[in-house]
């Protein structure tokens, strides 16, 4: 086979298909499909994925391949028939789906610079080009761009005297150590010791060592335990008394981290009952896809580590998915504890170089299990026995930008493929799973009790209607203060939990009512008490807290909202004796800062955890009893159909942080909306009610899992020009669908302009049309020049999680 069909990495429309490249003779028995190479085309460069081989093309002037980008492929054939399905079901070009898969450290990076062409002298180039490339045959990009003549650069690569070369860089850095070994006999390393003269005791100090040790060592712990120099080692080794190598190592995240073994439990009859259909289709090789539906505390996280045990006796390998915030230092500890190095950990505080090593050694098959967020559901394993995805119904699992997969649907699709099942933990699964689930779609096992009999929280609904009624202004209610100071004097810990982030959430002046808007989005800004900044949350803007109003002078400019540092002040304030740990975007920049807080936490350094979504989920600790709720309905008054749900799953994940052992748990949930169904229900923790009513309301107004969603949405900097295209499109798509189905627009979005581009949407309710797909991807190409062009942006999201 020497001809190989490449997907090259230009995603355009006119690019997205397969170009047939020859293979040179010295490459014909190493390139394999799902290798990345790279290939000349048109005038550049660039990286390219081997799709497939054959003897023979329908062209008949190939062009040659350049070099193969890697030994060994990066994509293996079912990742490959993955790419082709995930173009389909996600409308995203072939090069997209395939980049996905891959680690960012495997993304090509590209280098511009402009050389002189070949059968050019540099003398010819006359006046500033000629100085610009005096004794050198190439500039970078840079250089050019900023040397004060690019259009006298532009001319001559018109006239052929100078070409752009698009190079593709492929540094990978492996992580590399320096090994030292003895390369002489014991007796010659002692005589050659024994005559070192007096000035040379480094040099001896590391002799003696290779009398008394064989084998290697690395060179820091040579000079560390001799007190030698490298440059000691280095005569030595030029005078062949020792060998000096390199040797790759992986950068472990969690090197310094000491796990204990952990044996399995033994599981509750309610737990066995759970596990035993799961473990079936394990021993039978079939797929199918379970909806593990326990509630908090219900001892999920056991049964999923019993599956995968299974699994690994059978030979195969596991996908552990977990929601990224929660992706807790427990999650790894209690994975890492049970399987050891078995382990690989792929999330986003880790290193781009991390996070290769830690696909490589799926790759290279040194482990059985990935625990991981969305990303990891591309793992490259070849004989997967189990997928679990924790807390399924977490949007986290959608990717918000192309392609715009769902990592459920990636999963069901692998399961499919490896015939293995496929596991979604939820105490509050997602209206359309709990809805596949009643329809025998996928199997409902339940879990309906706590672990070691604890009970679940008392839940009380705080009115702070009332509470401003009568005269308390605090942001803490009367209840949740009292509850508060008695955890301090029995030593017990509380989490608060804040339903957003920043200081507050706005700042107006209270003479005119003006609001401190950002001047490229319609939103306004959020201030940053640390920098004393404003921020825009959406595009970046910041602008420093004004002390009088932009528009009418006035000083009385004040910050209104909650934020968590607000919060941390006032507790500061009417409980000075409290420890408190804040976790927020703020206070978890940093790498590992993630996991030191709660480790401090845990170990008993603070009384109050106070946070935003991060702490809502997987916190597992034995001395916490209350959790206060500081504003349970920020996100009910949101535009959109699936606020009540996700207010919900939120505030039952919150309760269920308290009481999970011996000590009996409390909830206080504040609000302003006390007698909205999604607070009332939280509070008894009753999912079953919640879904009832819910699901009425869905069916009323044609939402999922009654219909189907697609969302296509128009940005442009011309208002008129981003509403008349998303009216082309609506007329286009109702004139072309069924009367069953509903087309929603033109409308502005939710968040009508963002980065000083207008946006406007177009959403279709469906139930079956064969034929909508086909449609949105004409309009997509139909726009595509006028997208390079005059920077129109026209995305299509199939089964939209966000509406904003």
């Amino acid at each position: 086979m020497n001809i190989a069909s490449v997907i090259v990495d230009v995603p355009a429309k006119q690019t997205d298909r397969e170009f047939d490249y020859k293979i040179p003779e010295k490459w014909v028995s190493v390139i394999k499909p799902g290798m990345r190479v790279i290939v000349p085309f048109g005038p550049r460069k660039v990286q390219g994925f081997v799709s497939h081989l054959k003897e023979e093309s329908e062209h008949s002037r190939l062009k040659y391949l350049e070099e193969p980008m890697d030994l060994e492929p990066v994509l293996n054939p079912e990742l490959l028939k993955l790419g082709d399905w995930l173009t389909e079901e996600t409308l995203c070009y072939k090069i997209s789906a395939f980049q996905v898969m891959i680690p960012a450290a495997l993304k090509a990076k590209y280098e511009k610079y402009i050389k002189v062409s070949d059968d050019v002298q540099e003398e010819a180039l006359s006046g500033e080009i000629g100085d610009l490339f005096k004794g050198r045959d190439r500039i970078d990009w840079k250089t050019a761009l900023n040397s004060g003549s690019p259009s006298k650069i532009q001319n001559e690569i018109m006239k052929g005297n100078l070409e752009v070369v698009y190079q593709v860089k492929n540094k990978l850095n492996k992580k590399r150590i320096k090994y030292v070994e003895r390369s002489i006999s014991l007796e010659e390393i002692e005589k050659y010791a024994a005559a070192l003269p007096q000035n040379a005791s480094k040099q001896k100090a590391a002799c003696d060592f290779f009398i008394s040790h064989s084998g290697e060592i690395t060179l820091r712990e040579l000079i560390n335990q001799t007190g030698t120099t490298a440059s000691s080692v280095k005569s030595l080794v030029e005078k062949k008394v020792l060998r000096e190598y390199e040797k790759e190592i992986y950068r472990d995240p969690f090197e310094n981290r000491v796990f204990t073994q952990t044996k399995p439990f033994v599981l509750t009859a309610e737990q066995e009952e759970a596990l035993r259909p799961i473990n079936d289709s394990i021993n039978t090789g079939s797929d199918g896809t379970f909806l593990l539906y326990g509630i908090t505390g219900s001892g999920k996280t056991e049964i999923y580590l019993q599956a995968i045990d299974n699994v690994i006796k059978h030979g195969k390998e596991a996908i552990m998915l977990v929601p990224e915030i929660s992706l807790t230092p427990q999650m790894v500890q209690r994975f890492k504890g049970r399987f050891g190095n078995k382990v690989a950990v792929m999330h986003s505080g880790l290193s781009v170089g991390e996070k290769y090593d830690e696909w490589r050694k799926i790759q290279r098959k040194e482990v059985k299990v990935v625990v991981g967020a969305r990303s990891a559901i591309f793992a490259p394993f070849e004989n997967l026995g189990i997928i679990i995805i924790d807390e399924e119904h977490e949007t986290s699992y959608k990717q918000e930008e192309n392609p715009r997969y769902h990592a459920r649907d990636v999963a069901v699709k692998r399961g499919q493929y490896h015939g293995c099942p496929v596991v979604l933990g939820s105490a509050t699964p997602s209206l359309e799973t709990f809805a596949r689930a009643q329809k025998n779609v996928y199997t409902l096992l339940t879990l309906r009790n706590r672990l070691n009999s604890s009970i679940l929280p008392k839940v009380d609904i705080v009115d702070m209607r009332e509470e401003l009624r009568g005269g308390n202004r605090s942001m803490f209610s009367k209840m949740l203060f009292e509850k508060l100071t008695e955890r301090l004097e029995k030593k017990e810990q509380t989490v608060l939990f804040l339903n957003r982030r920043g200081h507050s959430s706005f700042v107006m002046c209270r003479d005119c009512g003006n609001v401190m808007n950002c001047p490229h989005c319609d939103i306004s800004l959020t201030y940053h008490r640390s920098s004393h900044q404003l921020k825009c949350h959406y595009c970046g803007f910041e602008v420093p807290m004004p002390s009088h109003c932009p528009e009418c002078q006035s000083d009385y400019i004040r910050f209104f909202g909650t934020g968590t540092q607000k919060v941390e002040e006032e507790l500061g304030k009417i409980l000075p004796q409290a420890r408190v740990i804040r976790m927020d975007v703020d206070t978890t920049g940093k790498k590992g800062s993630h996991e030191k807080l709660l480790t401090a936490f845990q170990e008993g350094q603070a009384d109050i955890l106070l946070g935003t979504q991060m702490i809502a989920k997987g916190l597992d600790f034995p001395n916490i009893t209350l959790v206060g709720v500081l504003t349970a309905d920020t996100m009910l008054h949101l535009p959109d159909f699936r606020a009540s749900e996700k207010t919900f799953q939120l505030l039952t994940q919150v309760s269920g942080r308290a009481g999970r052992h011996k000590l009996p748990g409390e909830v206080v949930i504040q609000t302003y909306t006390p007698e909205h169904y999604s607070i009332e229900l939280s509070g008894q923790q009753d999912y079953d009610t919640f879904y009832a009513q819910e699901m009425r309301l869905r069916k009323f107004n044609k939402y999922p899992p009654f219909y189907f969603l697609a969302l296509v949405t128009v940005s442009h900097e011309d208002l008129m020009k981003t509403v008349s295209v998303t009216e082309k499109i609506t007329k286009y798509l109702s004139s072309g669908l069924s009367p069953e189905s509903v087309v929603l627009g033109p409308a502005a979005s939710p968040i009508s302009r963002v980065n000083d581009r207008y946006r406007y949407q177009c959403l279709i309710k469906y139930k079956r049309e064969p034929e909508l797909k086909r449609m949105l991807k004409r309009i997509v190409e139909h726009y595509q020049k006028e997208s390079n062009q005059n920077g129109l942006q026209i995305s299509v999201d199939l089964n939209p999680h966000m509406l904003m």
